[in-house]
């Protein structure tokens, strides 16, 4: 049984419950006997209903994660696995002169990486797990630090990397969502759509068949380029502490990530790539139970396999708020709200960034099969350093930047139905 059934044998069950708790017909305003029997078997029913929602969850969860899986790889199993261990802090410091740190490892891995992409790199050559896998507390471990050889060297300095206070960033959603990732393309990517299929018919007895054709296109992912220009301090590269990496990777991978995402949600301007928001219709709408179910049958409407685990909503907070505070039914005065659940909406998984665009109290909301969004990447991330740049050279810093190249497209525009919500 699938979510949307249980949500709604679940939404059964508890209205035929406040019916009879509302309407007691025993003496003394308790429940009857039967009306006592039948609510213990509700209540039985709820519980079941309940058990079977959680694990249904927790099942789309998992397989809703699996379409968003990556597909790449570099057909080595040695390398991939020695890829999963480069440290983007070295990789950095490599290109610094007077370094004393063995980066010979980083360098090498880079080597390779430019040799099978085939061609030449300004920088050095990152694998793109910067992005996916940024650094996390289990790559974080203690150092302590001594001040100096004087007396203070007695007294530690401790390093919590754990304290470091980063900045609030908008949350990735589109791969968790189920994107499709091609990773190493080269060249454009063209791939072949039906637009039109053929078409059947009953027909008299010895007459004709009227002829049709099927008509094809295709989809066409280009080369785009972003990039990023950060300033870190020289001494801050020179510790080898994991915290360093983890900041490193949190900051540059999480910055270039989070413009991936942003344009695969809105896109547009004369060099991104054109997003969902940018291709697809987005009406405005007051917030309505009414207006989110026919979300849903506009997928249904263009065959859109809604029960396979790829479907998902993606909005802004304030929507979701909106949701959770607004009744189903205008004027009632029950609390049935549009948004019951804590993460689904019409049994379908819910989440929210700040990547959503906004316009005065409108926001965006997007309903689609995310695995008919695809994000390709034509090269690992190129990062280059100039420690010499004036500025920062002036204040001991150094300069690095940081450029990648991919892009953004939609198997079908018809798998995505778009909204921009107006509170109700």
């Amino acid at each position: 049984m699938s979510i949307r059934e249980l949500l709604a044998k679940r939404a059964a069950v508890t209205a035929e419950m406040r019916t009879i708790a509302d309407k007691p017909a025993g003496e003394g305003g308790d429940l009857s006997a039967e009306q006592e029997t039948r609510f213990g078997v509700l209540k039985t029913e709820l519980a079941a209903v309940e058990k079977n929602l959680a694990v249904q969850t927790l099942v789309d969860e998992a397989e809703r994660r699996i379409a968003g899986n990556w597909i790449e790889g570099t057909g080595d199993q040695r390398l991939d696995t020695a890829l999963e261990g480069f440290s983007l802090r070295r990789a950095i410091l490599s290109q610094m002169p007077g370094h004393t740190e063995d980066t010979s490892r980083e360098r090498e891995l880079s080597q390779e990486l430019a040799r099978r992409e085939g061609r030449p790199f300004e920088g050095i050559a990152v694998p793109l797990s910067v992005l996916r896998r940024p650094a996390t507390q289990r790559d974080i471990e203690r150092r302590v630090a001594l001040a100096s050889a004087d007396g203070a060297a007695l007294i530690a300095t401790t390093l919590e990397p754990g304290m470091f206070v980063d900045i609030l960033r908008s949350k990735l959603v589109i791969r968790n969502a189920g994107a499709t990732i091609l990773d190493g393309l080269v060249g454009n990517l063209l791939i072949g759509r039906l637009d039109t299929s053929v078409t059947a018919g009953w027909v008299a007895e010895n007459s004709a068949l009227s002829l049709s054709d099927q008509v094809f296109d295709s989809v066409e992912l280009t080369p785009k380029t972003a990039g990023s220009l950060s300033e870190f301090s020289r001494q801050m590269l020179l510790q080898s502490t994991p915290a360093i990496e983890m900041l490193l990777r949190n900051d540059m991978g999480a910055v270039l990530a989070r413009t991936v995402d942003s344009a695969a949600i809105e896109g547009g301007g004369a060099n991104a790539p054109s997003g969902i928001l940018t291709q697809c219709p987005c009406p405005t709408e007051v917030a309505s139970w009414q207006g989110v179910n026919d979300m849903v049958t506009e997928l249904e409407n263009a065959n859109v396999p809604i029960d396979q685990g790829n479907v998902s909503w993606i909005t802004k907070p304030q929507v979701k708020n909106t949701f959770r505070n607004t009744r189903r039914l205008s004027g009632s005065t029950d609390s049935i709200t549009i948004m019951d659940d804590t993460n689904t909406l019409l049994g379908y998984p819910l989440q929210t960034t700040t990547n959503v665009p906004e316009s005065s109290a409108d926001a965006a909301l997007i309903l689609g099969d995310f695995s008919s969004l695809l994000i390709g990447y034509w090269s690992v991330l190129d990062v280059l350093v100039n420690p010499y740049e004036t500025t920062a050279f002036t204040k001991g810093n150094v300069q690095v930047r940081a450029m990648l190249t991919c892009d953004v497209e939609l198997r079908h525009i018809a798998s995505f139905a778009c909204r921009n919500i107006h509170p109700a």
